[in-house]
């Protein structure tokens, strides 16, 4: 059976698959770049937290993915959760460290200025900061989307949802007649899911960064 024919026939199932890999990914990205914003908007101002905040968040990236998932399944089984924790915080590091990065790249002047005409230190933070730091913390997004999406595919070690379980089940089955195709399409899957997903922040790169600061 030919690549094709048997994209023709799996089909339904490969877009099952494509699509709960999406979900994973994109929920988990969320969820950490809530708290990788947070972590930076608590720790910038400080130069050992921002330190510790980055370290640590490097810390988890120094532990193989596939590990990090066996080390879970005791913990809290097979299925989502073990996905969901481990993208979340291999997702942390770059969103903390461009979010510190960019929050002290903040030109000093603009929020004496914000504070001269009363605004409240909130008030500087959502108007003025959070704002001028958004396109460094956009690019941690994308860097750690880009990341997540190959390492959601390992999570079909532990029963974990998404084209990970097409690659598995093609390496499981190596030397049958359908092993090479059922490696080729979730690999193929994966790289044009990341590709939109990489387009999709393109565009929300243009709707939400002012052109002088995209200047």
């Amino acid at each position: 059976m030919s690549f094709w024919e048997y994209l023709g026939n799996r089909h339904q199932q490969l877009l099952t698959d494509a699509y709960q890999h999406v979900s994973a990914v994109f929920q988990c990205m969320v969820i950490a770049t809530v708290l990788g914003i947070l972590i930076g908007v608590v720790t910038y101002r400080s130069g050992w937290a921002g330190s510790l905040a980055i370290t640590s968040t490097a810390t988890v990236l120094t532990i193989p993915s596939l590990a990090a998932i066996g080390l879970l399944i005791p913990l809290v089984g097979l299925g989502v959760a073990p996905t969901v924790i481990t993208l979340t915080l291999y997702g942390l590091l770059p969103i903390v460290r461009n979010a510190i990065v960019g929050l002290r790249g903040v030109d000093p002047a603009l929020v004496d200025a914000a504070k001269g005409i009363g605004m409240s230190r909130l008030a500087r933070l959502c108007r003025v900061e959070l704002p001028l730091a958004w396109p460094p913390i956009l690019t941690g997004i994308r860097v750690s989307t880009q990341m997540l999406m190959g390492i959601a595919a390992i999570a079909a070690y532990a029963s974990g949802p998404g084209l990970g379980n097409e690659i598995f089940r093609g390496i499981a089955s190596l030397g049958s007649a359908n092993a090479l195709n059922q490696v080729l399409a979730g690999t193929l899957g994966i790289v044009v899911l990341a590709l939109l997903f990489d387009a999709a922040y393109v565009l929300l790169g243009r709707l939400t960064i002012p052109r002088g600061i995209r200047v």
